[in-house]
């Protein structure tokens, strides 16, 4: 027993280096970290010995499913602090696991010390010798092809130790310096644990602009569904706006029992076609397309012209069913079941869905459950779907989400997942850190200055930003924020720059551009609106050219998006001291600090405001005094600014500054 006690001693004296605070870390290595494809993966960790020794440190990584670790240097960027970083490439879409590993560089603590005692005109015999027996040591234990020359090196040093210069110039030999790098032995390495993980993903999942549409009011012929051959003209138009991806709602066939009629009424009159959220009928469920939009072959070529305009297709993930399911009758068992047995409908009060049944994962068949469910996410992979918005995920086990989308990513790492979850936050967290590469948030609710301080600076800061991806959309089929009610075209102007500028990922759902705001009040939750003649239960036909539409508005948004990195990354937010309670200024930073864009937003659509802007030169590189051009990017106005600037907005004629800090 004592001498297991010694044994354990001795070798906690060895312990001489301390590894703490690697990052990026998700709850302490728990959960993976996120980072998107073809960026470096950017590495710190404080580093920490007792006594003024020389450490060496290296980021150790490997891509999932290989045993080699690859090895990159640290350098120590904060000595006051012990800060080392460092970066490793993520090439490809994935999983990869790294480490931070350090050690005690003897022949560079040795190196230190003798340019010390040689800059104080010091004698080095003594330490000349100590360095050759460091060499010597090297020497025996290296490759017997280079023992012959390391020991001459070891032997010119010990040589040397009659004149100080001759023992510094011999010791800082690169040959020297290039062996004892790469050969000395590393007896006291710490290593940090646990190994970390991070997944990289595709960048259309850390930026992109999307688009939600009904494929079946996309024609010109009031009260008659589009296909997707007629919606396919309208790909080109939403490239033209900027879009990247394009969110279609479930184009699943829609079941009849109990279908909703216009505006959510009880009972469908003839023609209405229902609310594609109630999936299933006779022609099939989940894995079927509704035969008023066509054919698999249909969707199939959808597919392709938007991949020729470069827009992704996202497809809804709705896991519910209409009584009409197939799922209902082949297997029951899935669904919940009342005391006198029928099958219970979904509610979410005051809400009412007659038409859905919820899915029971508590079902004894749950495991055959899961299976089902992952081969129809197959089935929309191969028919070329890359991006799911799941609704409502946080109403399913985090676990089942884990476990499906770690298994589908495994497969397809270019596939990833928006989690449609307007839930408590630490749900959503969860969700976050479950896999789900992006998230709906409270962008909808958040309006006054405080708000949208708090909530976008609690989103672009550690750690939120390691695992949680926001996607900050306008409105919803469900959600028709007050501020659009109310505040009309200038407001509906306001919030998209404000989405688009605020969060890397941003999005509109059609109508957006033509300022629809006709709505109808919950009467249950005072201030929440949905829209009038909602398209969730019945066809749509638009001119998208209509007077007072705001078109131009988010083309140029997305152009600016596009051209300055600094919006495309949650970090880099910084906001700024306004005199105005209605004014909303904030910096936005790009990662290597070369792009910075200063966004001031009038958050009255009803009337002008002024105040002054505080803009802290070293926030954006400058001097104490010094005065920069900013570049409005929305209107082309150029001015002069420096620390304290005077700002004037009218809703009526531009709601927004977004200003380029360019030198002089």
């Amino acid at each position: 027993m004592a001498r297991a006690t010694a044994a354990a001693r001795t070798t906690r004296a060895q312990r001489r280096i301390l590894i703490e605070n690697v990052r990026p870390s998700v709850d302490g290595g728990r959960h993976p970290a996120k980072r998107t494809s073809g960026q470096p993966c950017e590495v710190a960790a404080t580093i920490v010995r007792d006594g003024h020794a020389t450490l060496h440190a290296v980021v150790r990584w490997r891509a999932a499913g290989r045993a080699a670790a690859t090895e990159v240097p640290m350098t120590l960027t904060n000595p006051g602090l012990d800060l080392w970083t460092g970066a490793f490439p993520l090439e490809q879409n994935g999983r990869y696991h790294f480490t931070v590993e350090a050690w005690t560089d003897v022949y560079a603590t040795w190196l230190a010390d003798l340019r010390k005692r040689v800059s104080a005109g010091l004698e080095v015999r003594s330490e000349a010798i100590e360095g050759a027996a460091i060499v010597e040591a090297v020497a025996a234990k290296a490759p017997a092809r280079e023992r012959p020359g390391i020991r001459a090196m070891a032997a010119r040093l010990g040589g040397a130790a009659g004149s100080p210069a001759a023992a510094l110039e011999t010791a800082t030999d690169p040959a020297l310096l290039e062996v004892m790098n790469r050969l000395q032995p590393r007896t006291d390495a710490a290593r940090f644990e646990p190994e970390l993980c991070i997944v990289a993903e595709p960048p259309l999942a850390r930026f992109g602009a999307w688009y939600e549409m009904f494929p079946r009011s996309q024609g010109t012929r009031p009260g008659v569904a589009s296909t997707f051959r007629e919606a396919e003209a309208r790909l080109a138009d939403i490239r033209d706006l900027g879009f990247d991806v394009v969110y279609l709602p479930p184009i699943h066939p829609i079941g009849r029992t109990a279908r909703k009629g216009r505006n959510n009424s009880l009972v469908a009159g003839p023609g209405d076609p229902g609310s594609p959220w109630a999936i299933g009928n006779e022609h099939g469920g989940h894995d079927a397309v509704e035969p008023a939009l066509g054919t698999i072959r249909d969707f199939d070529h959808f597919v392709e012209i938007a991949r020729r305009h470069n827009l992704a297709i996202a497809l809804d993930f709705a896991l519910q069913c209409s009584p009409d399911h197939p799922w209902v009758k082949k297997h029951p068992e899935w669904f919940y079941r009342r005391p006198d047995g029928t099958i219970r409908y979904a509610e979410n009060p005051p809400k009412k869905y007659e038409d859905i049944y919820p899915l029971n994962f508590d079902s004894p068949d749950h495991e055959a459950l899961w299976k089902e469910i992952r081969r129809v996410l197959e089935f929309w992979i191969e028919h070329g779907v890359k991006i799911f918005r799941v609704d409502n995920p946080h109403t399913k086990p985090v676990e089942f989400w884990r476990w499906l989308i770690e298994d589908i990513q495994a497969a397809h790492p270019e596939v990833f997942f928006l989690a449609e979850a307007f839930t408590r936050p630490p749900m959503m967290s969860a969700l976050a850190k479950a896999g789900f590469s992006q998230s709906y948030t409270y962008f909808t609710w958040r309006n006054t200055k405080k708000e949208l301080t708090e909530y976008a600076t609690e989103l672009s800061s550690l750690p939120c930003r390691d695992f949680f991806r926001p996607n900050f959309f306008t409105s919803t089929p469900d959600i028709l924020p007050e501020i659009l009610v109310t505040g009309g075209r200038a407001a509906f102007r306001m919030r998209a720059v404000l989405a688009a500028t605020l969060s890397p990922t941003w999005g509109i759902y059609s109508g957006y551009e033509i300022c629809e705001n006709a709505a109808i009040s919950h009467h249950a939750v005072p201030g929440e609106y949905e829209y009038a003649d909602s398209e969730k239960y019945q066809i749509r036909t638009r001119d998208w050219n209509a007077p007072g539409n705001i078109r131009a508005d988010i083309a140029r948004l997305n152009a600016i998006r596009r051209e300055n990195e600094a919006l495309q990354f949650i970090s880099g937010t910084v906001f700024l001291e306004s005199t105005s309670d209605a004014l909303l200024a904030y910096l936005r930073i790009a990662p290597d600090r070369r792009n910075a864009l200063v966004v001031v937003v009038n958050l009255d659509p009803h009337e002008a405001r002024e105040g002054r802007v505080a803009v802290p030169p070293e926030l954006v590189g400058l001097a104490p005094g010094e005065s920069w051009i900013a570049h409005d990017l929305l209107t082309g106005a150029r001015y002069d600014w420096s620390e304290l600037n005077y700002v004037r907005l009218d809703p009526a004629v531009q709601p927004a500054h977004i200003l380029k800090v360019e030198r002089r």
